[in-house]
C-alpha cells in the first residue's frame, strides 16, 4: 500500500478528485473516494526556464493550496501518478510517496 500527499491549489480538488477515483486510488472494500485534504500555505520561487502556473520568475511566491492524502496500491501506483499529473496544473507538482507498512 502506498500513501500519496499531493500539493495543489484549491480550485483543483474537484478535478484531483476524478481523476483519482478513475484509477482506483482511494478505494478500500465497499468505498471509494477515500481522501483526505487540509489547507496549508504553499512556497516557490520559479527560476531562469520556469514557465509558472503561478508567480513571476526570481520572486518568492506564497499561496493557498490543499494537502490531499489519498492511499492506494502499487499496483496502480504509475496509472495514479499519471492521472494526477493529467490533470494538475503546476509545471512541477508535489507529490510525495510514502511506503505503507502493512500490521
Amino acid at each position: 500500500m502506498i500513501k500519496l500527499e499531493i500539493f495543489i491549489p484549491a480550485d483543483y480538488l474537484e478535478k484531483l478528485r476524478e481523476a483519482l477515483r478513475s484509477v482506483g486510488a482511494g478505494a478500500f472494500g465497499h468505498y471509494d473516494s477515500t481522501l483526505s485534504y487540509s489547507a496549508v500555505k504553499g512556497c516557490w520561487r520559479p527560476l531562469l526556464g520556469a514557465n509558472p502556473y503561478d508567480g513571476e520568475l526570481g520572486v518568492l511566491c506564497e499561496r493557498d493550496e490543499y494537502k490531499v492524502e489519498v492511499n492506494c496500491n502499487d499496483d496502480i501506483l504509475e496509472k495514479t501518478l499519471e492521472a494526477i499529473k493529467t490533470i494538475h496544473p503546476y509545471e512541477e507538482p508535489v507529490i510525495n510517496i510514502i511506503k505503507l507498512k502493512e500490521i
